[in-house]
């Protein structure tokens, strides 16, 4: 680690500037508008689903694979371009392409064009959190990161319940002055999708005058300009570039390679066999092997950084224990709306007021106490973020079963209430323990190889998973109920990261420098 990297971390004794608390405050007004364009499909999915004629299989598509997978592969190129340059000016240009892409939504005739539109939403939305990450891991010291982190990642949560209350009220207002579809023909839903994504425009202005925290010069890698690095970074995930990067390390790598592909391609076609679903299984199958063949190529490029990330073990763990517990969270908040007005026959006005308010109070509570806590148990056990990650997806076992087979609405909506609250807790501690593990240089990486588990297992299997058990099994009920079956298996990941995190986090700086042949 360089001397201006230890001086940064060294600050832990000094207080936060005012500066740091202000650009923490404008970027969680962006992950606020982030969320509140990535979640207002929820509720808006059951007169989508009317009007366009889906299935609720292709609702758990655009709910989730569809923005997921593009969110997380552009994510990895954009996470090591937040590394090497000007992280305000990527955060300023992705919010003004994601916010277009949702005002375009807006213009959505059928299933092939908003799927193209959540497509392109997830790619700008793929800047977002690797250059905040960044930017707060510069600005706030290593005891106050945790906290940081939570408040930052309130947004979601916030974003996620505005959008409920945001989507039905123009949607309602919408259609009662237009009841045959108003200018251009366009009807609630899609009027409430410009309503939100033309704002984005304007808050990139204010984005944009944010100061950049100055980089040693030691994290500037090689020559080229880091836009350069961007392209090659991507075409590490798109064949058939893959394939010659493959070649490039060798034969035996280039037939590894080929195998993989084969692979997937194989798991693809069983799964559209079993599902009758090719748009999802193409979509993750796609991104699996992208990702393979990313990580292949980054060991041999930055082998440093891929020991840090991909041959840690806790690192894994902790990012997939986290992706487990996100795959319940992102599915509850797609389909408690739909569940609530299909199943419970609740009123979209009240099911809007009450589970966008309560959800953006559960969510700001579970995040901002989970991260104090777990700031406050790793200070006295190397380990102690894991234990509120464990707490995340155990906790919320008995809200969602209790929540999911009553009748009684109120009893719904508390039960709710804690699922959200409870989950929640886990994502500060989930997101610190990954930057704790990397150098400074790599956190950019870090943070998106963090959310490829968050995003191709979480928002890419879970709302789509809710959906399709619904559909096989024709009830929504058992389709929820299903996300009880990841609990164990999050917390077996869990466990081991705990085991093996304080030695992970002792060696950073030995293991990086023997992955570099140093």
């Amino acid at each position: 680690m360089s001397d201006k990297a230890e001086a940064a971390e060294s600050r832990s004794e000094d207080s936060v500037p005012a500066y740091s608390w202000y650009v923490l405050g404008v970027l969680v007004v962006v992950y606020i508008l982030n969320f509140i364009d990535r979640q207002i499909l929820s509720i808006l999915a059951v007169d989508i689903k009317r009007d366009l004629q889906l299935t609720d299989g292709q609702l758990g598509f655009l709910g989730g694979a569809a923005f997921a997978v593009f969110y997380a592969l552009f994510g990895v190129p954009l996470g090591r371009l937040a590394d090497r340059w000007h992280r305000v000016r990527l955060l300023t240009i992705g919010l003004l392409l994601w916010s277009a892409m949702t005002a375009l939504s807006g213009f959505a005739r059928n299933y092939l064009t908003l799927s193209l539109a959540r497509m392109g939403v997830g790619v700008g939305e793929a800047t977002a959190s690797p250059t905040a990450y960044s930017l707060i891991s510069d600005y706030f010291p290593a005891r106050k990161r945790a906290t940081a982190l939570a408040i930052y990642s309130s947004g979601l949560y916030l974003g996620g319940g505005v959008s409920l209350l945001i989507g039905a009220k123009i949607s309602k207002v919408w259609d009662a002055a237009y009841p045959g579809g108003g200018i251009a023909g366009l009807v609630g839903w899609q009027a409430a999708f410009l309503a939100v994504g033309i704002p984005g425009i304007l808050l990139a202005i204010w984005v944009a005058s944010l100061r950049e925290p100055a980089r040693p010069a030691a994290e500037t890698v090689g020559g080229r300009h880091p836009l350069v690095d961007f392209f090659i970074d991507l075409s590490m995930l798109l064949p058939p570039f893959t394939l010659y990067h493959a070649m490039r390390r060798g034969p035996m790598a280039a037939v590894v390679n080929l195998v993989m592909a084969a692979a997937m391609i194989g798991f693809a076609l069983i799964m559209i066999e079993l599902t009758g679903n090719l748009p999802q299984w193409s979509s993750i199958a796609f991104g699996y092997y992208a990702v393979f063949s990313w990580a292949s190529t980054l060991r041999r490029h930055d082998p440093a950084t891929f020991s840090l990330i991909w041959g840690t073990p806790a690192f894994i763990c902790t990012a997939l224990g986290y992706g487990l517990v996100s795959l319940g969270a992102y599915a509850l908040a797609f389909w408690s709306a739909p569940y609530a007005e299909t199943v419970l026959k609740l009123p979209k006005d009240q099911l809007a007021f009450v589970l966008g308010g309560s959800g953006a109070v559960s969510g700001f509570l579970g995040v901002i106490l989970g991260g104090r806590l777990s700031d406050w148990l790793r200070s006295r056990n190397p380990s102690g973020r894991i234990l509120v990650i464990m707490f995340g997806i155990v906790a919320p076992v008995i809200p969602i079963w209790i929540g999911f087979t009553t009748e009684i609405p109120a009893l719904f909506y508390l039960m709710n209430f804690l699922a959200g609250m409870f989950a929640a807790t886990a994502l500060g501690a989930a997101a610190a323990t990954t930057q704790d593990l990397v150098l400074p240089r790599m956190r950019g990486t870090a943070t998106a190889s963090f959310f490829l588990a968050t995003t191709l297992v979480g928002l890419g299997l879970g709302p789509y998973m809710v959906g399709q058990i619904s559909e096989l099994s024709g009830s929504m009920r058992i389709g929820v109920l299903s996300l009880i079956g990841v609990a164990p298996i999050s917390l077996a990941l869990l466990i081991y990261a705990y085991r093996t995190l304080p030695k992970a986090e002792a060696t950073i700086a030995e293991r990086a420098r023997a992955a570099a042949g140093e």
